[in-house]
Protein backbone atom coordinates (compact mmCIF):
# COMPACT_ATOMS: atom_id res chain seq x y z
CA UNK A 1 0.00 0.00 0.00
CA UNK A 2 1.29 3.32 -0.86
CA UNK A 3 2.77 5.64 2.17
CA UNK A 4 0.73 8.51 1.11
CA UNK A 5 -2.73 6.58 2.07
CA UNK A 6 -1.48 5.43 5.39
CA UNK A 7 -3.14 7.28 8.78
CA UNK A 8 -0.95 10.09 10.14
CA UNK A 9 0.20 7.76 12.86
CA UNK A 10 0.86 4.50 10.57
CA UNK A 11 2.52 6.51 8.02
CA UNK A 12 5.23 7.96 11.17
CA UNK A 13 6.02 5.17 12.30
CA UNK A 14 6.27 3.40 8.67
CA UNK A 15 8.62 6.26 7.85
CA UNK A 16 11.21 5.01 10.48
CA UNK A 17 11.19 1.29 9.37
CA UNK A 18 14.02 1.59 7.22
CA UNK A 19 16.02 3.16 9.56
CA UNK A 20 15.51 0.37 12.64
CA UNK A 21 15.08 -2.64 9.66
CA UNK A 22 19.11 -3.92 10.88
CA UNK A 23 18.63 -3.23 14.74
CA UNK A 24 15.05 -4.63 15.17
CA UNK A 25 15.80 -7.73 13.09
CA UNK A 26 18.86 -8.65 15.67
CA UNK A 27 17.05 -7.76 18.45
CA UNK A 28 14.88 -10.07 20.68
CA UNK A 29 12.10 -9.15 22.31
CA UNK A 30 11.66 -11.24 25.27
CA UNK A 31 8.15 -12.24 27.36
CA UNK A 32 6.49 -13.28 30.21
CA UNK A 33 5.69 -16.40 28.49
CA UNK A 34 8.95 -17.22 27.05
CA UNK A 35 10.25 -16.77 30.99
CA UNK A 36 7.59 -19.15 31.84
CA UNK A 37 8.40 -21.50 29.11
CA UNK A 38 11.98 -21.48 29.48
CA UNK A 39 11.85 -23.73 32.58
CA UNK A 40 8.37 -25.14 32.22
CA UNK A 41 7.00 -29.14 31.94
CA UNK A 42 4.81 -30.38 29.44
CA UNK A 43 1.22 -29.60 30.50
CA UNK A 44 -1.37 -31.66 29.95
CA UNK A 45 -5.12 -30.10 28.77
CA UNK A 46 -6.21 -30.55 32.91
CA UNK A 47 -3.25 -29.19 34.16
CA UNK A 48 -3.72 -26.12 36.36
CA UNK A 49 -1.87 -23.03 34.99
CA UNK A 50 -1.06 -20.63 37.26
CA UNK A 51 2.55 -19.76 36.47
CA UNK A 52 2.78 -16.79 33.61
CA UNK A 53 0.27 -14.39 35.56
CA UNK A 54 -1.89 -15.06 32.88
CA UNK A 55 -5.81 -13.93 33.61
CA UNK A 56 -7.74 -17.36 33.68
CA UNK A 57 -11.47 -15.56 32.57
CA UNK A 58 -10.12 -14.62 28.84
CA UNK A 59 -11.39 -12.05 26.90
CA UNK A 60 -14.56 -9.98 28.14
CA UNK A 61 -17.79 -11.15 25.78
CA UNK A 62 -17.92 -8.16 24.40
CA UNK A 63 -14.16 -8.65 22.67
CA UNK A 64 -14.89 -12.07 22.13
CA UNK A 65 -18.11 -10.97 20.02
CA UNK A 66 -15.69 -8.15 18.20
CA UNK A 67 -13.28 -11.29 17.60
CA UNK A 68 -16.31 -12.72 15.46
CA UNK A 69 -17.57 -9.59 14.16
CA UNK A 70 -14.11 -8.47 12.69
CA UNK A 71 -13.13 -12.28 11.33
CA UNK A 72 -14.71 -12.06 7.84
CA UNK A 73 -12.39 -8.89 7.90
CA UNK A 74 -9.37 -10.78 8.26
CA UNK A 75 -8.42 -10.23 4.75
CA UNK A 76 -7.67 -6.66 4.92
CA UNK A 77 -4.87 -4.14 6.82
CA UNK A 78 -7.27 -1.95 8.38
CA UNK A 79 -4.64 0.22 9.45
CA UNK A 80 -7.31 2.95 10.26
CA UNK A 81 -8.35 0.53 13.47
CA UNK A 82 -4.97 0.98 15.63
CA UNK A 83 -5.74 4.76 15.21
CA UNK A 84 -9.55 4.33 16.22
CA UNK A 85 -8.36 2.34 19.73
CA UNK A 86 -5.39 4.86 19.80
CA UNK A 87 -7.94 8.07 19.75
CA UNK A 88 -10.23 6.05 22.65
CA UNK A 89 -7.77 5.34 25.11
CA UNK A 90 -6.49 8.80 24.30
CA UNK A 91 -9.54 10.16 25.03
CA UNK A 92 -10.47 7.81 28.30
CA UNK A 93 -7.72 9.15 29.65
CA UNK A 94 -7.27 12.70 28.93
CA UNK A 95 -3.84 12.50 26.46
CA UNK A 96 -2.73 13.63 23.54
CA UNK A 97 -2.90 10.78 20.96
CA UNK A 98 0.46 11.67 19.37
CA UNK A 99 1.97 10.36 23.18
CA UNK A 100 0.47 7.24 22.56
CA UNK A 101 1.04 4.54 20.73
CA UNK A 102 0.15 1.05 20.50
CA UNK A 103 1.84 -2.76 20.18
CA UNK A 104 2.04 -6.08 20.40
CA UNK A 105 1.91 -6.08 24.11
CA UNK A 106 3.57 -4.08 26.43
CA UNK A 107 6.72 -6.26 25.49
CA UNK A 108 8.07 -5.06 22.65
CA UNK A 109 7.08 -1.08 23.88
CA UNK A 110 9.78 -2.20 26.89
CA UNK A 111 12.28 -4.01 25.38
CA UNK A 112 12.37 -1.01 22.81
CA UNK A 113 12.54 1.35 25.27
CA UNK A 114 15.73 0.06 26.94
CA UNK A 115 17.24 -0.45 23.48
CA UNK A 116 16.64 3.68 22.82
CA UNK A 117 18.18 4.69 25.84
CA UNK A 118 20.57 2.64 27.35
CA UNK A 119 23.76 2.00 26.17
CA UNK A 120 27.94 0.85 27.31
CA UNK A 121 27.76 4.39 28.83
CA UNK A 122 24.05 4.41 30.20
CA UNK A 123 22.95 1.62 32.80
CA UNK A 124 19.61 -0.21 32.95
CA UNK A 125 18.57 -0.18 36.47
CA UNK A 126 15.81 -2.42 38.38
CA UNK A 127 14.70 -3.92 41.45
CA UNK A 128 15.54 -7.24 42.57
CA UNK A 129 13.31 -9.73 42.25
CA UNK A 130 11.72 -7.79 39.26
CA UNK A 131 10.55 -8.35 36.21
CA UNK A 132 13.70 -9.82 34.08
CA UNK A 133 12.71 -8.38 30.43
CA UNK A 134 14.48 -5.26 30.56
CA UNK A 135 17.46 -6.97 31.61
CA UNK A 136 17.33 -9.04 28.38
CA UNK A 137 17.08 -5.95 26.27
CA UNK A 138 19.66 -4.01 28.17
CA UNK A 139 22.38 -6.70 27.73
CA UNK A 140 21.71 -6.64 23.70
CA UNK A 141 22.19 -2.49 24.07
CA UNK A 142 25.14 -3.55 26.23
CA UNK A 143 24.38 -1.69 28.94
CA UNK A 144 25.32 -2.22 32.42
CA UNK A 145 22.51 -4.01 34.50
CA UNK A 146 22.05 -2.51 38.19
CA UNK A 147 19.59 -4.53 40.29
CA UNK A 148 19.03 -2.99 43.16
CA UNK A 149 16.90 -4.85 46.16
CA UNK A 150 12.97 -3.97 47.04
CA UNK A 151 13.07 -2.32 50.68
CA UNK A 152 11.62 -3.73 53.94
CA UNK A 153 8.05 -3.26 52.75
CA UNK A 154 8.63 -4.79 49.15
CA UNK A 155 8.38 -1.52 47.38
CA UNK A 156 10.91 -0.21 44.86
CA UNK A 157 14.05 1.65 46.72
CA UNK A 158 13.77 4.67 44.49
CA UNK A 159 16.58 6.39 46.37
CA UNK A 160 19.35 3.48 46.49
CA UNK A 161 17.89 3.04 42.62
CA UNK A 162 19.71 6.82 41.81
CA UNK A 163 22.65 5.85 44.41
CA UNK A 164 23.67 3.28 42.62
CA UNK A 165 23.53 4.36 38.88
CA UNK A 166 24.23 7.94 38.50
CA UNK A 167 25.17 6.85 34.64
CA UNK A 168 21.47 5.52 34.37
CA UNK A 169 19.91 5.58 31.12
CA UNK A 170 16.75 3.78 32.44
CA UNK A 171 14.68 3.68 35.67
CA UNK A 172 12.41 0.61 35.26
CA UNK A 173 9.81 0.19 37.67
CA UNK A 174 6.99 -2.63 37.69
CA UNK A 175 4.06 -1.31 39.74
CA UNK A 176 2.34 -3.43 41.23
CA UNK A 177 5.82 -5.59 40.81
CA UNK A 178 6.08 -8.58 38.97
CA UNK A 179 6.83 -11.09 40.75
CA UNK A 180 6.08 -9.96 44.57
CA UNK A 181 2.34 -7.77 43.42
CA UNK A 182 3.21 -5.18 46.18
CA UNK A 183 3.10 -1.72 45.05
CA UNK A 184 5.66 1.57 45.23
CA UNK A 185 4.32 4.95 46.52
CA UNK A 186 3.21 7.12 44.16
CA UNK A 187 5.36 10.02 46.25
CA UNK A 188 8.41 7.44 45.57
CA UNK A 189 7.88 7.46 41.87
CA UNK A 190 7.56 10.88 42.27
CA UNK A 191 10.86 12.00 43.91
CA UNK A 192 12.41 9.07 41.17
CA UNK A 193 11.17 11.04 38.64
CA UNK A 194 12.47 14.47 39.86
CA UNK A 195 15.97 13.36 41.21
CA UNK A 196 17.10 10.97 38.43
CA UNK A 197 20.21 11.55 36.74
CA UNK A 198 19.68 14.40 33.72
CA UNK A 199 18.62 12.29 30.64
CA UNK A 200 17.85 9.92 31.84
CA UNK A 201 14.43 8.03 31.77
CA UNK A 202 12.20 6.30 33.89
CA UNK A 203 10.09 3.56 32.54
CA UNK A 204 6.88 2.47 34.69
CA UNK A 205 5.22 -0.53 33.63
CA UNK A 206 1.42 -0.63 34.47
CA UNK A 207 0.70 -4.24 33.24
CA UNK A 208 -1.04 -4.77 36.25
CA UNK A 209 -2.26 -1.58 37.74
CA UNK A 210 -5.97 -2.20 36.88
CA UNK A 211 -5.76 -4.60 39.79
CA UNK A 212 -4.95 -2.49 43.02
CA UNK A 213 -6.32 1.13 44.16
CA UNK A 214 -2.91 2.62 43.19
CA UNK A 215 -2.87 5.58 41.21
CA UNK A 216 -1.42 5.55 37.60
CA UNK A 217 1.20 7.43 36.84
CA UNK A 218 0.18 8.65 33.84
CA UNK A 219 -0.12 12.23 35.18
CA UNK A 220 3.85 12.44 34.66
CA UNK A 221 3.10 11.81 30.96
CA UNK A 222 0.52 14.49 30.78
CA UNK A 223 3.29 16.64 32.65
CA UNK A 224 5.84 16.06 30.39
CA UNK A 225 8.22 14.29 32.38
CA UNK A 226 10.84 12.03 30.97
CA UNK A 227 8.38 9.09 31.40
CA UNK A 228 7.31 6.26 29.55
CA UNK A 229 4.12 4.26 30.95
CA UNK A 230 3.46 1.05 30.00
CA UNK A 231 -0.11 -0.35 29.79
CA UNK A 232 -1.34 -4.20 28.19
CA UNK A 233 -4.70 -5.98 27.47
CA UNK A 234 -2.96 -9.34 28.82
CA UNK A 235 -3.65 -8.92 32.30
CA UNK A 236 -7.01 -7.55 33.55
CA UNK A 237 -8.38 -7.88 30.04
CA UNK A 238 -7.38 -11.30 29.69
CA UNK A 239 -5.92 -11.01 25.98
CA UNK A 240 -2.71 -12.37 26.89
CA UNK A 241 -2.29 -14.53 23.53
CA UNK A 242 -3.70 -11.99 21.45
CA UNK A 243 -1.12 -9.35 22.05
CA UNK A 244 -2.09 -5.46 22.78
CA UNK A 245 -0.56 -2.89 24.73
CA UNK A 246 0.53 0.43 24.75
CA UNK A 247 3.69 3.26 25.30
CA UNK A 248 2.91 6.34 26.73
CA UNK A 249 4.85 9.31 26.81
CA UNK A 250 5.96 12.37 25.23
CA UNK A 251 5.90 12.39 21.48
CA UNK A 252 10.17 12.93 21.35
CA UNK A 253 10.25 10.03 23.35
CA UNK A 254 7.98 7.72 21.61
CA UNK A 255 9.71 8.45 18.60
CA UNK A 256 13.21 7.49 19.80
CA UNK A 257 11.45 4.33 20.69
CA UNK A 258 9.66 3.75 17.31
CA UNK A 259 13.12 4.64 15.64
CA UNK A 260 14.15 1.21 17.08
CA UNK A 261 11.11 -0.68 16.48
CA UNK A 262 9.78 0.00 13.22
CA UNK A 263 6.64 -0.11 11.48
CA UNK A 264 4.77 -1.86 13.95
CA UNK A 265 1.49 -3.04 12.18
CA UNK A 266 -0.90 -4.44 14.75
CA UNK A 267 -3.08 -7.89 14.29
CA UNK A 268 -6.84 -6.88 14.01
CA UNK A 269 -8.03 -9.08 15.76
CA UNK A 270 -6.44 -7.86 18.94
CA UNK A 271 -6.89 -4.35 18.10
CA UNK A 272 -10.98 -4.91 17.77
CA UNK A 273 -11.05 -6.62 21.40
CA UNK A 274 -8.80 -4.10 22.86
CA UNK A 275 -11.05 -1.70 21.54
CA UNK A 276 -14.18 -3.45 22.89
CA UNK A 277 -12.49 -3.93 26.19
CA UNK A 278 -12.09 -0.39 26.41
CA UNK A 279 -15.36 0.53 25.67
CA UNK A 280 -16.72 -1.77 28.47
CA UNK A 281 -17.75 0.09 31.61
CA UNK A 282 -17.86 -2.60 34.05
CA UNK A 283 -15.47 -4.66 33.05
CA UNK A 284 -12.45 -3.59 35.02
CA UNK A 285 -13.28 -3.00 38.32
CA UNK A 286 -15.37 -6.54 38.00
CA UNK A 287 -12.23 -8.58 36.89
CA UNK A 288 -10.60 -6.88 39.99
CA UNK A 289 -13.31 -7.16 42.51
CA UNK A 290 -13.02 -11.26 41.34
CA UNK A 291 -9.18 -11.50 41.12
CA UNK A 292 -8.86 -9.90 45.09
CA UNK A 293 -11.81 -12.38 46.26
CA UNK A 294 -9.78 -15.26 45.05
CA UNK A 295 -6.33 -13.73 45.91
CA UNK A 296 -7.75 -13.11 49.77
CA UNK A 297 -9.10 -16.30 49.78
CA UNK A 298 -5.64 -18.06 49.32
CA UNK A 299 -4.00 -15.82 51.36
CA UNK A 300 -6.40 -16.86 54.16
CA UNK A 301 -5.94 -20.20 53.86
CA UNK A 302 -1.68 -19.78 53.54
CA UNK A 303 -1.98 -17.77 56.91
CA UNK A 304 -3.62 -20.39 58.64
CA UNK A 305 -1.26 -23.27 57.18
CA UNK A 306 1.60 -21.20 58.52
CA UNK A 307 2.96 -20.34 54.89
CA UNK A 308 4.40 -16.61 54.50
CA UNK A 309 3.91 -14.74 51.45
CA UNK A 310 4.13 -11.09 49.84
CA UNK A 311 1.23 -8.61 50.48
CA UNK A 312 0.28 -8.87 46.67
CA UNK A 313 -2.18 -6.11 45.35
CA UNK A 314 -1.83 -7.62 42.12
CA UNK A 315 -2.86 -11.15 40.40
CA UNK A 316 0.21 -12.77 41.59
CA UNK A 317 3.04 -13.01 44.92
CA UNK A 318 5.74 -14.37 46.18
CA UNK A 319 5.44 -17.68 48.47
CA UNK A 320 8.13 -18.67 50.62
CA UNK A 321 8.52 -22.66 50.56
CA UNK A 322 11.25 -22.81 52.99
CA UNK A 323 13.39 -25.18 50.79
CA UNK A 324 14.59 -24.88 47.14
CA UNK A 325 11.96 -23.32 45.16
CA UNK A 326 13.43 -25.27 41.81
CA UNK A 327 12.55 -28.60 44.16
CA UNK A 328 8.85 -27.35 44.61
CA UNK A 329 8.38 -26.27 41.57
CA UNK A 330 9.16 -30.24 39.85
CA UNK A 331 7.12 -31.63 42.88
CA UNK A 332 3.70 -29.78 42.21
CA UNK A 333 4.10 -30.09 38.32
CA UNK A 334 3.91 -33.75 39.25
CA UNK A 335 0.25 -33.07 40.82
CA UNK A 336 -0.42 -31.29 37.71
CA UNK A 337 -0.13 -28.03 39.31
CA UNK A 338 2.21 -25.76 37.25
CA UNK A 339 3.56 -22.74 39.48
CA UNK A 340 5.85 -20.10 38.43
CA UNK A 341 9.71 -19.36 38.38
CA UNK A 342 12.18 -18.28 41.16
CA UNK A 343 14.38 -15.13 41.46
CA UNK A 344 18.17 -15.68 42.49
CA UNK A 345 17.77 -13.47 45.46
CA UNK A 346 15.00 -15.19 46.87
CA UNK A 347 16.16 -19.16 46.04
CA UNK A 348 13.25 -20.40 48.12
CA UNK A 349 10.41 -18.48 46.86
CA UNK A 350 8.16 -19.66 44.24
CA UNK A 351 5.48 -16.95 41.69
CA UNK A 352 2.26 -17.87 41.73
CA UNK A 353 -0.30 -16.45 39.82
CA UNK A 354 -4.06 -16.38 41.10
CA UNK A 355 -6.18 -17.91 39.23
CA UNK A 356 -9.82 -19.16 39.83
CA UNK A 357 -11.43 -20.66 42.46
CA UNK A 358 -11.02 -23.87 41.43
CA UNK A 359 -7.66 -23.68 40.19
CA UNK A 360 -6.54 -21.98 43.61
CA UNK A 361 -8.36 -24.69 45.55
CA UNK A 362 -6.47 -27.86 43.53
CA UNK A 363 -3.17 -25.69 44.24
CA UNK A 364 -4.19 -25.40 47.67
CA UNK A 365 -4.34 -29.04 48.04
CA UNK A 366 -1.13 -29.89 45.54
CA UNK A 367 0.94 -27.77 47.69
CA UNK A 368 -0.13 -28.81 51.03
CA UNK A 369 0.47 -32.45 49.83
CA UNK A 370 3.93 -31.73 48.27
CA UNK A 371 5.13 -29.99 51.61
CA UNK A 372 3.76 -32.83 54.07
CA UNK A 373 5.56 -35.42 51.50
CA UNK A 374 9.33 -35.09 52.01
CA UNK A 375 9.97 -38.01 49.36
CA UNK A 376 8.84 -35.22 46.98
CA UNK A 377 12.41 -33.37 46.91
CA UNK A 378 13.90 -36.58 45.51
CA UNK A 379 12.36 -35.85 42.33
CA UNK A 380 14.84 -36.05 39.17
CA UNK A 381 14.92 -32.72 37.53
CA UNK A 382 12.38 -31.34 34.70
CA UNK A 383 13.12 -32.90 31.37
CA UNK A 384 13.43 -29.53 28.91
CA UNK A 385 11.20 -29.26 25.90
CA UNK A 386 11.62 -28.35 22.58
CA UNK A 387 10.36 -25.46 23.17
CA UNK A 388 11.68 -24.98 26.49
CA UNK A 389 15.71 -25.34 24.90
CA UNK A 390 14.75 -22.67 22.22
CA UNK A 391 13.51 -20.20 24.86
CA UNK A 392 16.53 -21.19 27.22
CA UNK A 393 19.02 -20.31 24.21
CA UNK A 394 17.48 -17.25 23.56
CA UNK A 395 17.87 -16.07 27.07
CA UNK A 396 21.72 -17.22 26.96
Amino acid sequence: MPVQNLSPFSRRSFLQLSAAASAAAAFHVVTEPMLAAAARRPISKDGVMIDSNENPLGPSQSARSALSAIIPQGGRYLFDLSDDLVHTFAQLEGLNPDSVRVFSGSSPALGFTVVAFTSPQKSYVTADPGYEAGMYSAKAAEARVVKVPLTKTHAHDVKAMIAAAPDAGVFYVCNPNNPTGTLTPHSDLEYLVENKPKGSIVMVDEAYIHFCDAPSTLDFVKAGKDVVVLRTFSKTYGMAGLRCGFAIARPDLLDEITTRSGWNFMPITAVAAASASLKEPGLVPERKRINATVRQETFQWLDRNGYSHTPSESNCFLLDTKRPGKEVIDAMAQQNVFIGRIWPIMPTSVRITVGTHEEMEQFQTAFQKVMRDTTAFSLPPARPTRDSRRHAALLS
